[in-house]
């Protein structure tokens, strides 16, 4: 098999500035990060604002595999199937994290001949946005040990912050860690610990932000912690709301790149679905819209988790609008579902197929509980069988729900018209979606209603932890705000071993964490965890670099 580094080499690209002129950006309005990639100045959404605005189509799947069911390359193959029929498209996507880069995942700009390029620079350091957002969560995390170091007003209880420190790796041993140790001169002893930065708050604010004052607002708006009386501490009580907003100043703007077949992409952003909204920033898919006639975007792991979350937390807040779930299906992920085995999954068996069609079957009903049409796009690998790809084809008339097999991997554009043809069929309509829930409601009843609607489980269990959490929340006045449970990807349920479509399962709510700046609440499920580690044979053992700087094994 050739690697998707080669197919990607062989490429020539276009200069990003061509790209640029090409979706009507003007050579002012891009800032350049060398040949192949550039900002967007916040300035072309104003000179753009009152175009009408494209269509927008959420590219979302089932409960993927651990290597995931290739929902990014369907995605930016969608995009070039489009743009060989005739229809301007630009596919906007989130940025790889160097975490699951170089631990089981490995890139995450598409493959074969769907990849956004340049494919090393946006997998590794891009135009450094990860970065920015690290440091300024940092800067936080350091300002708010000093502030307690140095016993400012209002003094923080150090046993009751909220804030811990980011980095963007993967590295389970800074899970929980003790900080201040030393004596007198190096701070307060106490725990803390380290998450991944995609899970970081700032992140979210980012991808959320449409403008320098929204972001410089919803920064000030963090919850730090609590006084020792019970008082809430925000940022802004730190008087560092402009220095972590200028640290930000070049991260907010989107990336502009291209696509193996030379057509346009946003790489902006880059929000875990499990533990975040997992989507790219509203300001790439909004200046998107106004570029081109069909916007393609994904939402990470299953329709559950970042389709849910786009939907009641992103759409809901930007009032975008998508016409369309393309839902991506593999026959490996419905053979895992039917039973069978991970490592067997590449070999032919059309029983496991037919029996994890519950799988899918339960991400459809969830698709049509938003009120929005559906496309079944299945992405075709290698090893499927024409009888195991008729039984999905099968099962998706019976749902009437229109099916297209995607081939992008091997075929780019060339194959994926079917499916684009069907999505352009099924999005000439002018509906809004319905969130699930109303903001209204007590947040109980909006975690019972995700987990009963959309997980399909039984009950939800509140631990004491929770239950404590819900009184702050009810103290603080959050109580409007939307839920962003983290779960595990790998089920339906809280329980990565229930698969399939399970049923009379209980979800527990471990506690509740506030995003007062990120403007939602994160239910927290299970044993999810917000620093991933390292896998026992992880991707960077297969990384090298030669004399001349090619960079071999991301893929």
């Amino acid at each position: 098999m050739v690697r998707d580094s080669n197919i990607a080499k062989l490429v020539k690209l276009k200069p990003i500035h061509r790209i640029a002129e090409e979706i009507g950006l003007t050579i002012e309005e891009i800032e350049l990060y060398g040949d192949y990639k550039a900002k967007v100045k916040l300035a072309a959404y104003e000179r753009c604002e009152n175009k009408e605005d494209g269509n927008l189509i959420l590219v979302s799947a089932i409960t993927p595999t651990p290597a995931g069911e290739g929902k990014t390359t369907v995605a930016i193959g969608l995009s070039l199937g489009l743009n060989r029929l005739g229809y301007s498209s630009i596919v906007t996507l989130r940025e790889p994290s160097l975490g699951p880069l170089f631990g089981m995942k490995g890139g995450a700009t598409g493959g074969g001949k769907a990849q956004v390029l340049p494919m090393e620079d946006i997998n590794l350091h891009f135009t450094g946005d990860i970065h920015a957002i690290t440091s300024a969560h940092n800067l936080i995390s350091a300002a708010l040990d000093n502030h307690i170091f140095r016993r400012k007003e209002p003094q923080l209880d150090p046993r009751r912050t909220e804030w811990e420190r980011v980095m963007d790796m993967n590295d389970r041993s800074l899970r929980n860690i003790v900080i201040g140790l030393g004596g007198r001169k190096h701070g307060f002893p106490r725990e803390t610990s380290f998450h991944i930065s995609a899970s970081s708050e700032i992140m979210a604010i980012l991808c959320l932000s449409e403008t320098f004052k929204e972001l410089n607002h919803r920064i000030s708006n963090i919850l730090l912690g609590f006084t020792y009386s019970g008082d809430p501490v925000y940022l802004r009580d730190l008087k560092i709301c402009g220095a972590a907003t200028a640290l930000l100043k070049d991260a907010i703007k989107p990336n502009l790149v291209q696509t193996t077949e030379g057509t346009p992409a946003f790489v902006h952003g880059g929000p875990f679905a499990n533990i975040a909204q997992g989507t790219c920033s509203v300001q790439s898919m909004e200046l998107a819209l106004k570029l081109s006639k069909f916007v393609i975007t994904e939402a990470g792991f299953g329709f559950d988790l970042g389709a849910e979350k786009f939907f009641d937390i992103v759409a809901r807040k930007s009032e975008l609008n998508p016409k369309v779930v393309a839902l991506v299906v593999t026959t490996r992920a419905l053979k895992m579902h039917g039973g069978k085995k991970l490592k067997g999954i590449q070999e032919p068996d059309p029983q496991s197929v037919e029996k994890g069609l519950s799988n899918l079957e339960k991400h459809l009903e969830n698709i049509y509980k938003f009120k929005v049409p559906a496309v079944v796009a299945i992405n075709r690998f290698i090893t499927d069988t024409d009888e195991e790809i008729e039984i999905i084809q099968n099962f998706s008339k019976i749902k009437r729900t229109p099916c297209a097999v995607a081939e992008e991997y091997d075929k780019g554009g060339e194959g994926t018209t079917e499916l684009a043809e069907k999505v352009v069929e099924m999005s000439k309509h002018n509906r809004k979606f319905q969130p699930l829930y109303e903001l209204s409601k007590p947040v109980e009843e909006k975690i019972e209603t995700v987990c009963k609607e959309i997980y399909g489980s039984k009950a939800v269990d509140f631990t004491k932890k929770a239950k404590y959490d819900l009184k702050i929340i009810k103290k603080l006045g959050m109580e409007k705000l939307p839920v962003c449970i983290a779960k595990t990807q790998k089920s339906l349920s809280d329980n990565p071993k229930l698969l399939g479509r399970p049923k009379d399962f209980l979800v527990t709510v471990r506690e509740i964490r506030i995003s007062s700046g990120a403007g939602f609440l994160v239910p927290i499920t299970g044993n999810i965890l917000l620093m991933p580690g390292l896998p026992k044979v992880p991707v960077a053992e297969n990384v090298d670099i030669d004399e001349e700087g090619n960079i071999t094994g991301l893929f």
